[in-house]
């Protein structure tokens, strides 16, 4: 029997409906003869009892001193919570299941508390349990060292729990669920006409994830993609099939993507710009400045060098301290804040003429001012300010026809 994994993210958890669904998932997959290994988060989100950032509010608010060891320990009782509820419902279904953790499903991390990486899946006791037709409930976000301790994955951590046991159990596919109907051309909350995308390459989601789409995370994906497991994404509340995440290499799949230059635009918003000029006679202004940042640990971003200085963005919250930092080293640096990164995305785009034109030509019509761009072979990016970035992402995707 092949495997299955698959994940639910929060909101497919949260309540007693939602969860009904979740069970439904299951049982049709178990019909269809799967070995499933379904892999959770913790339910809801902030604000919600067991949410995670509901987790860290509790460490904030009684001091925030809590040890990275002891943090993870904590932050993992949500997905703990969430396998024992999800495991109590398949029982009373009649659906022999057990729960496992991240470390009794044998992935072994190292101990960076908070981020740690997976060095290896030892897969043994889920085989065994598969073996026995248990449904195996594993808890995401999770992994345990080798010394015993509980360690978590950091952001997106079920995501990558779920396509690094896909790829180490060499499943079939990773389905992971959430609460839209797939990936979609832009953001729905701000582009009405957003559709849903049936066929999309590893390479693309990647980079529509990490510019901001927040479907899926990039880490998950580049798992998926090294391993060759296609992933779905769908919605925990119906029965559509989603989005495939896969090669684009069947006929039927390069049909489905047939002359798509741009297969849609995402944002990162709260970022601000910073210009550096050079003062005279100094040559090493770009080596000062990004060592300075690297030094505060300042993540920069969006960057563009010259001869006579450099253009880069920092988060919001970070800006404060760069400008300052910068005026230590003696700089006037120029900062623009409450921008948006708006970035075109498409597989198909690398090597045709005319993707700027039009991008230029879209945001101009609305009256948008392009305040740097940058491009590689499948994304061109563009900073605008941050009350133009809902009108850009519209005029953007209206100009690439990304409704039809």
């Amino acid at each position: 029997m092949p495997i299955l994994v698959q994940k639910f993210g929060g909101t497919s958890l949260s309540t007693e409906q939602s969860r009904q669904y979740v069970l439904r998932h299951i049982e049709r997959e178990r019909q269809r003869h799967y070995q499933l290994v379904v892999v959770v988060s913790a339910m809801g989100r902030q604000g919600d009892p067991y949410a995670t950032d509901t987790l860290l509010t509790l460490v904030r608010e009684n001091g925030g001193s809590l040890p990275p060891r002891e943090r993870d320990l904590l932050l993992g009782c949500g997905e703990i919570i969430s396998a024992a509820t999800l495991c109590s419902m398949l029982q009373s279904n009649s659906i022999p299941s057990v729960v496992l953790t991240g470390g009794g499903a044998g992935i072994v991390t190292d101990n960076q508390f908070g981020r740690a990486r997976i060095l290896e899946i030892r897969t043994e006791k889920m085989l065994r349990h598969l073996q026995e037709e248990m449904v195996v409930i594993v808890t995401g976000f999770q992994g345990m060292t080798e010394s015993g301790d509980m360690t978590t994955l950091g952001r997106g951590g079920s995501d990558t729990s779920a396509t690094a046991l896909g790829a180490a159990l060499r499943a079939e596919r990773v389905d992971i669920y959430t609460d839209v109907n797939g990936i979609l051309t832009a953001d729905p909350r701000i582009v009405q006409d957003a559709r849903p995308l049936s066929v999309v390459g590893y390479a693309e989601i990647c980079n529509m994830a990490r510019q901001g789409a927040k479907v899926i995370h990039p880490r998950a994906v580049e798992i998926a993609q090294q391993a060759r497991i296609p992933l779905r994404v769908r919605s925990t509340f119906s029965d559509d099939e989603g989005t495939l995440v896969t090669d684009i290499s069947s006929p039927a799949q390069v049909a489905a993507v047939k002359d798509r230059l741009v297969t849609g635009v995402a944002h990162v918003s709260g970022v601000t710009q910073i210009t550096v000029h050079a003062r005279e006679g100094n040559t090493d202004v770009q080596l000062q400045v990004f060592q300075a940042m690297a030094r505060h640990h300042i993540s920069v971003d969006f960057i563009n060098v010259t001869p006579g200085g450099a253009v880069y963005t920092v988060f919001d919250h970070d800006a404060v301290q760069a400008v300052a930092v910068l005026k230590q080293l003696g700089y006037e640096p120029v900062a623009v804040g409450s921008c948006a990164k708006v970035s075109v995305i498409g597989g198909g785009m690398n090597g045709v003429p005319g993707i700027m034109a039009r991008i230029v030509e879209a945001l101009t019509e609305q009256g948008i001012p392009i305040l740097q761009s940058a491009d590689s072979n499948t994304t061109i990016w563009v900073l605008v300010r941050e009350a133009d970035m809902a009108g850009a992402l519209r005029a953007l995707h209206a100009k690439f026809s990304l409704h039809e």
